[in-house]
């Protein structure tokens, strides 16, 4: 049954990275067919990623109230009918209605998945995940470019994907009962506490709400630095090795796929070396690695190091984002964990959504050249939190153990 279980999820994950990338891969025949301006996918991007942001915070009441097959099935049906009304937006406007629940839909059903998988599965299950949330996203383009390659338009590209999510939710529905049935076996574990959930019984005792938990704030900064590492690099790593390398924009393209490729590679590698290394260790490591290959783009250094870099980086940021989630429960304790796991989503979008345009702001009135810059800055930030915060909770376990 937990097997069985766990495989709709893995199908969740492929379904939830289908939808990301096709606003990006189609918007150049959208924007002709509809008359948009260039300007108009930027704004589209920003309502999808604010209604993310808003479902996020949400999720922790919602899942409470209903629970996570309930929500994740209304969630990934709110992404369906999104992504039908994109199928048959007359115009912008129209466009822009259905981004809304196509952010609201995404932001609740990954914030509820990653927190059951946390709670209930191992380290290694939550790396696989969002290695084949990397799979979706890079079938996403694929299916939309056959579309409109071959005449058919983006809107039939729409409707494919729209018929996949579609059909997700009714899986979705038909696992109810597996749902059920896990629950209830693993209701016999349910006594099994943790130095977190310990911790958390004192706090509870205070009345801490879960942002007053000590290190909640600290790791809500880690997932907007790590996100601001991994979309800056992707937004911007091909105009940095045209404008400043001097590549050409096909190379510059084909290097920052090896960057997404590395990422999505190496979460499924990291699932394997879950079996060794501890999550924290995990994090630590893939921050350093990411931090040297980010410094070896600042360094006057031939070309081909650039290369270099950009794989270290996709590599060092594969097991970061997964074995922070994953720790959630550790870190604050399972009551909590739903809630702060909505904080932090939250944060990653954030994240996504306003340092990468930062950096362009800044880089419009200087140069591109800032680029490695700031994805030094952005590392050091993450390694910095992430570390600030293993120090409190080591006190903290050293407290309970007392």
């Amino acid at each position: 049954m937990t097997l069985l279980l766990l495989l709709v999820i893995y199908l969740a994950f492929i379904s939830l990275g289908l939808p990301d990338p096709l606003l990006g891969a189609a918007w150049p025949v959208i924007q002709e067919d509809i008359g948009a301006p260039l300007e108009a996918a930027g704004y589209l991007f920003m309502i999808i990623s604010g209604g993310t942001i808003v479902s996020s915070l949400l999720s922790g009441k919602v899942i409470k109230r209903f629970g996570t097959a309930k929500v994740t099935f209304v969630s990934v049906l709110m992404t369906a009918g999104a992504l039908l009304g994109f199928y048959f937006a007359p115009s912008l406007i129209w466009l822009v209605v259905c981004a809304i629940p196509l952010g609201l839909g995404a932001g609740a059903v990954d914030t509820a998945l990653n927190n059951y998988v946390a709670l209930h599965y191992k380290a290694h299950h939550m790396s696989w995940l969002h290695s084949f949330w990397g799979v979706g996203a890079t079938l996403g383009p694929i299916i939309m470019a056959s579309f409109i390659s071959g005449q058919h338009g983006w809107r039939n590209g729409y409707l494919t994907i729209a018929g996949i999510q579609f059909a997700l939710a009714t899986i979705l529905l038909l696992s109810f009962p597996l749902w059920k049935k896990v629950a209830q076996n693993r209701s016999v574990t349910q006594n099994e506490e943790t130095e977190a959930d310990q911790a958390e019984a004192q706090e509870d005792a205070k009345h801490v709400k879960p942002l007053q938990i000590k290190g909640v704030k600290l790791a809500l900064l880690s997932f907007l630095f790590y996100c601001g590492v991994e979309t800056t690099v992707g937004l911007w790593g091909s105009s940095f090795l045209v404008d400043v390398k001097g590549l050409s924009a096909a190379t510059a393209a084909q290097w920052v796929s090896l960057y997404w490729g590395g990422l999505t590679v190496g979460r499924f590698l990291t699932g394997f070396v879950t079996f060794k290394l501890s999550s924290r260790m995990l994090i630590r490591v893939g921050q350093l690695t990411a931090l040297v290959g980010a410094v070896l783009l600042v360094l006057p250094f031939p070309t081909t190091f650039s290369l270099v870099g950009f794989i270290m980086i996709g590599i060092g940021l594969a097991p970061i984002f997964p074995s922070m989630l994953h720790e959630t429960p550790t870190r604050f304790g399972k009551k909590h964990s739903q809630t702060i796991m909505g904080y932090q989503m939250a944060l990653a979008y954030t994240g996504n959504t306003f340092l990468p345009p930062l950096l362009g702001l800044i880089a419009s009135h200087s140069t591109i050249a800032i680029f490695p810059f700031f994805i030094v800055l952005y590392s050091v930030g993450m390694l910095l939190c992430s570390e600030k915060l293993n120090t409190l909770l080591r006190k903290r376990n050293l407290r309970t153990s007392n």
